[in-house]
């Protein structure tokens, strides 16, 4: 294999990576503002909602991984395939 054919599978690899990554990131965000400050007033967090959300996109990105070992590569904490 030629290393140009290896650097572009690799940077394909990353760009999956990253493309799941900032996925989920927004999404275990967005839902640990609806919990922690609530849906009505997540404009108007606390300080402790504000770290009580970040906290909550913190384990929800933590199951998130370990879900994505138990369901695909055990060596990669991504849900795409091939990363």
């Amino acid at each position: 294999m030629s290393n140009l054919t290896a650097i572009g599978k690799t940077a394909r690899t990353y760009a999956k990576d990253l493309t799941e990554r900032t996925i989920w990131t927004f999404l275990v965000a967005a839902g640990g503002v609806a919990l922690a400050a609530g849906p009505a007033d997540m404009l108007n967090a606390t300080f402790w909602e504000t770290v009580g959300t970040a906290g909550i996109a913190a384990v929800g990105t933590l199951v998130k991984g370990a879900l994505a070992r138990a369901i695909g590569d055990k060596n990669s904490a991504s849900t795409a395939p091939g990363v």
